[in-house]
């Protein structure tokens, strides 16, 4: 019963936090003139509908697929490596779309004098194929690995030397790159739900809409892993294959969100323990819809904080969701911490 109304509760509040988005921002429209666009398509100012249809309504969607995206991705992964602090990004595929944007971006201004901060729309969708390229890259080549390596203590190594490889190229690109191309470029990694814009809020939005329903089909290996490699043996599930499917599907739906939204951090860390702490269970069968639901909420709550009337523009995203993310990864840390010395004495 509790779970259950915790799950409304969960529900209600994503339309809730939806309105609040449309409404408020350094231009305050009343919720009837809101519905009134969404319904009609129009209102009685004109202003209005430019501001709701074509960037409120638009970064809104975008919080909601991303928010949740990651938070079902960092639930898979803390799950398949056992780690409570591995999050999206563990693999390093953030990083490898960082660095696909990073050769678009910085090594414009090397070759052609800057030209990308003149591409406008065209530019925009040249780093996001970019990112996905880099980051699909680097899934093939993990989930290759993961059919080849036994323990999944090496994987996260691999995937942490990854990271370093790409911070270091990015960097080596940065000391031959013009000013205007590192502010550029530095500007896209602090994450953005306002940068997917038009047509490519349909396509991102289609493409969460498709590949999340898929991880709800992983709750049954995802319990079964739980109880561990060995055990999971026993009752008939193929480790390898699971594990395989696992990470692809939290690979994919890192890589997409990364490369829309740029590399938002703490979510896909923060949201799978707030969803254990509410509901006390481990059954990912309740656990998956409970986090994909709290991180779009969530999502939706860090984007209307960065909004706020009183700022001028947006806060950078990775600022706000850092400002959550982080507070629950130090209890995390220092419960760990604390339970090992309990177990020690």
């Amino acid at each position: 019963m509790k779970k259950a109304l915790l799950m409304t509760i969960l529900l209600l509040s994503i339309p809730l936090f939806s309105l609040l988005n449309l409404t408020m921002g350094s231009v305050h429209i009343p919720p009837e003139q809101v519905f009134a666009i969404l319904l009609h398509g129009e209102s009685t100012n004109e202003v209005w509908n430019t501001i709701v249809l074509k960037t409120r309504l638009p970064q809104t969607l975008t919080a909601m697929a991303c928010g949740a995206g990651l938070s079902i991705a960092g639930l898979e992964m803390q799950t398949v490596f056992r780690n409570p602090l591995a999050g999206p990004s563990v693999l390093g595929i953030s990083s490898a779309a960082s660095l696909g944007v990073a050769f678009i971006v910085l090594l414009s201004g090397t070759l052609g004098g800057g030209f990308m901060g003149r591409f406008g729309v065209f530019g925009n969708a040249a780093l996001t194929m970019a990112a996905i390229s880099g980051a699909l890259l680097v899934l093939l080549l993990i989930v290759y690995l993961s059919q080849r390596l036994e323990g999944n203590a090496t994987l996260l190594v691999v995937g942490v030397l990854i990271g370093y490889i790409a911070t270091a190229i990015i960097g080596v690109l940065k000391y031959f790159s013009t000013e205007e191309d590192i502010r550029a470029y530095v500007i896209w990694g602090l994450g953005s739900f306002a940068r997917v814009t038009g047509g490519q809020v349909s396509v991102f939005v289609v493409l969460m809409a498709v590949l999340i329903p898929f991880t709800m089909l992983l709750s049954k290996p995802l319990n079964l892993l739980l109880l561990g490699e060995l055990y999971a043996k026993n009752l008939g599930l193929n480790v390898r294959r699971a594990r395989m499917l696992i990470i692809t599907s939290a690979g994919i739906l890192t890589a997409i969100t990364t490369a829309y939204c740029g590399p938002i951090m703490f979510i896909g860390l923060a949201v799978p323990h707030i969803s254990r702490g509410l509901f006390r269970i481990e059954d990912h069968r309740v656990l998956l819809p409970a986090t994909m639901l709290c991180g779009a909420s969530l999502a939706l709550v860090c984007n209307l904080i960065a909004r706020l009337p009183g700022f001028e523009g947006a806060l950078p995203i990775n600022s706000v969701t850092a400002l959550v993310g982080a507070p629950v990864a130090l209890a995390v840390l220092t419960r760990s911490k604390r339970q090992r010395f309990s177990k020690g004495g």
